[in-house]
């Protein structure tokens, strides 16, 4: 599997940040860590192993980013608003960084899905729904798509704008709630089992029904915890079945 590792200095974030690239053709696959992990997390955790098979064979190209998880909603000792203001800096570095740099290395026209487990799901959701003029779909697993579930009761403009659970309900613009509207691959899955919430992805699902936004539920079942064994079940699965 061809494999290589790229950096630079971020002027979004102000810090060096790496990105891991997988495989040589297909549409790009983005991952974001779980919580305050870096880009190589899901090859630590042979996510990448589990869906080797979809990237040698060219159907995806996958980029691995780092996440700046530590230094907004899970520091502790930061000041809430500035939480709120480190989390909008990084979806500005995937928006005009990130996804120029998959551009470049795949084509104008490659579409890119994005995905992400846990914490990881709410932001790939997020980063999906505020811009469906630039991704393409999303993979969400074991995700809980309330932002204030990580904000110790503070809540501001921007933790309502990274909360699509709260802003979806009321998007009736011509722009974006239509592209949404024609998705073809938004996917909410989730376990059954310890540590998952089944509920919160019903919640989500509902409310994309209220806007008539077409999705995918797939609630797994009570074997299925919130642990790695089970998005390297649901990952490659998807990958195989419906893309």
């Amino acid at each position: 599997m061809q494999r290589e590792i790229h950096q630079w200095h971020s002027p979004s974030l102000n810090k060096n940040m790496e990105i891991a690239m997988y495989g040589h053709f297909g549409f790009a696959l983005l991952l974001l860590p779980t919580a305050a992990a870096d880009y190589l997390e899901y090859e630590r955790f042979l996510l990448i192993d589990a869906i080797s098979e979809h990237i040698e064979s060219g159907k995806c190209k996958v980029f691995s980013i780092n996440s700046i998880n530590a230094e907004s909603w899970l520091n502790k000792n930061m000041h809430p608003r500035h939480k709120s203001i480190r989390h909008q800096q990084f979806n500005e570095y995937v928006y005009n960084e990130v996804i120029p740099f998959i551009k470049s290395n795949t084509s104008a026209d490659t579409p890119i899905i994005v995905t992400g487990a846990s914490l990881g799901a709410l932001h790939s959701a997020n980063l999906y729904f505020k811009r469906p003029d630039l991704i393409n779909g999303v993979i969400a697993m074991s995700g809980v798509y309330d932002l204030q579930s990580y904000t110790d009761g503070y809540y501001d403009e921007d933790v309502y704008f990274n909360s699509p659970i709260s802003y979806i309900p009321n998007l009736n613009d011509d722009y974006y709630l239509p592209r949404l509207q024609k998705a073809e691959h938004i996917h909410l899955l989730t376990g059954s089992g310890a540590y998952e919430s089944p509920d919160a992805s019903k919640r989500f699902s509902e409310v994309l029904n209220s806007k008539g936004i077409p999705h995918e539920l797939d609630i797994w079942g009570p074997d299925m915890r919130h642990d790695w064994p089970t998005w390297r079940a649901m990952l490659p699965y998807y990958l195989e079945s419906r893309f």
